[in-house]
């Protein structure tokens, strides 16, 4: 949202979704002025359950969603909800994948003793955290960092390259074949 109102990102938030009700970013959109909702994820901890997953596309469809952009949503997303959106979700994930996929990414960099990690930004497919990169942040490891000062810092690049992939994206200059994506300027 702050990357739109800097004129640095060509979209228009149609909605935002939460299945947490009281997420911060329901309150924020609300300030806004922005459409949004909180949508029970149902049964299970890291999935949306059948009848979830339905309210969900429902609802993004209804919003006339050209791109699904993942921030916080701590689920799994398979079936369904991916076809009806195929090649339109996007993730942002705290590690250089494919190293470190799945919770608490900079957590396993520590424990591994890696120098540098980072984030990346890809498409969400089937698998956990798999889809195809569309970009990354290195963020070198120092010596004596926590997992919350890594994290931190984590976070920092995130904030920085998840809207410039997006803009990259809505203005159509990221193209995906496969698992090989290809910028191009403009």
């Amino acid at each position: 949202m702050e990357a739109i109102d800097a004129g640095s990102l060509p979209a228009d938030v149609a909605l935002v979704l939460s299945d947490v009700a009281d997420a911060g970013i329901l309150q924020r959109a609300a300030e806004r002025g922005l459409p949004y909702r909180f949508l029970p994820p149902g049964s299970f901890r890291t999935k949306l359950d059948e009848q979830a997953e339905s309210a969900y596309i429902a609802a993004l469809r209804e919003a006339e969603v050209d791109l699904v952009v993942l921030a916080g949503f701590m689920r799994i997303l398979k079936g369904d909800f991916l076809r009806a959106f195929e090649g339109r979700v996007v993730n942002i994930h705290p590690s250089l994948l494919p190293s470190f996929p799945g919770l608490e990414a900079w957590k396993q960099a520590l424990a591994y003793g890696v120098k540098v990690t980072g984030c990346t930004v890809h498409l969400v497919d089937q698998g956990v955290d798999t889809g195809p990169i569309l970009g990354q942040r290195a963020v070198p490891v120092q010596n004596g960092d926590t997992p919350a000062t890594l994290h931190a810092r984590i976070q920092d690049a995130e904030r920085e390259l998840y809207p410039a992939v997006v803009a990259e994206l809505a203005r159509g200059a990221i193209r995906v074949q496969g698992r090989i994506t290809s910028s191009f300027p403009g």
